[in-house]
């Protein structure tokens, strides 16, 4: 019985790239049904909103999603999609991994570090965000609860220790936020004793991103609150190429949504010039939570080789090749 899930091709070059892994997925035998639904900007020409309550029932429906990039309007009192996705389905783990591919245009060669962020709590949840009337003065609240800080930590290792992962270094800065990066680095240190097996460090973010950026391969799984993941991850990104290479899941209890983290790109949308790759590297981690791991690899084998052989690879990636022919050359290899 084949398995359905919910695709969003979403803004820009997101239409482009989602008809690239799609073909792939099918060419790899995964044999999905896919119930297709309208999100961005997209949605809100043709529905007066940016998630319309029908995209909400597929992705409730399938259980799984798989999103290109939607663009959320500056200004005019639009929430991010992206966070409204998360609250609505309890998505509270953001995982980022990032991996060295040969033949990408990244500073270093041997990066394989996941990033787990808290995904629905800390700075982005949104709550008492006031500015004075008069604009002399802002306020944002972060709240963090001891069940969110549990839940994305226990998430973590138990992602460590089933990938075969060493070590889960938890950042933070208690030092200065005593309540919040506080209680989330206490239940860190209460939560890692339960797994032995897996070594655990802790880190204040600062002290972190200099360590990221000159000793990246001391790294393994990072788990970390909201806005510090959000920050890291993308410095995660920049040490194998760039958000190109960046693929991203939300995962909550009932639901995941698996997506390219890089914008919509709305310069070269329509153009055959995006590299599909962080789209491609997020359905294989859908794959992979789908248990479906021959295909993931397979498809991740196929991806690699094109890479490093610069087999009709996009600009980005040094090449002077499209979309299509990109698609193509991992398709042959298939």
């Amino acid at each position: 019985m084949s398995k359905t899930i919910t695709v969003i091709p979403g803004d820009g070059i997101g239409p482009d790239i989602i008809e690239s892994v799609t073909a792939i997925l099918d060419k790899a035998g995964c044999g999905f049904t896919y119930e297709y639904a309208e999100a961005g900007l997209i949605a809100l020409e043709k529905h007066g909103e940016l998630l319309p309550a029908s995209t909400l029932e597929a992705i409730a429906r399938n259980g799984i999603a798989l999103k290109g990039p939607l663009t959320t309007p500056v200004g005019g009192g639009f929430t991010s999609i992206n966070v409204t996705l998360r609250k609505q389905f309890g998505l509270y783990a953001n995982v980022r991994p990032v991996v060295s591919f040969k033949g990408t245009k990244a500073r270093y060669e041997d990066i394989d570090i996941i990033t787990i962020r808290e995904n629905t709590e800390g700075m982005y949840s949104g709550i008492g965000q006031t500015t004075k009337e008069d604009g002399s003065e802002a306020e944002a609240v972060s709240r963090v609860t001891r069940v969110g800080c549990e839940r994305i930590v226990r998430f973590a290792f138990e992602t460590a220790r089933r990938e075969n992962r060493k070590k889960v270094t938890a950042v933070h800065k208690a030092n200065i936020l005593k309540t919040t990066s506080g209680m989330f680095l206490a239940v860190a240190r209460e939560i890692a004793k339960e797994y032995e097996d897996i070594q655990f460090e802790e880190m204040i973010v600062d002290a972190a991103c200099m360590k990221l950026v000159m000793n990246p391969e001391n790294f393994d799984v990072i788990v970390t609150t909201n806005l510090f993941g959000d920050i890291l991850s993308d410095l995660c990104a920049g040490l194998v190429g760039g958000l190109g290479m960046a693929p991203g899941a939300n995962i909550g209890a009932d639901c995941a949504i698996f997506e390219a983290v890089h914008g919509s790109a709305p310069d070269i949308a329509g153009m055959n010039l995006a590299n599909p790759s962080a789209i491609i590297l997020g359905a294989i981690q859908m794959l992979e939570h789908l248990g479906m791991q021959k295909e993931a690899k397979n498809i991740l084998n196929a991806l690699r080789d094109v890479i490093e052989s610069g087999d009709r690879t996009t600009a980005d990636l040094g090449g002077s090749h499209g979309t299509t022919d990109f698609t193509q050359a991992i398709i042959d290899r298939l």
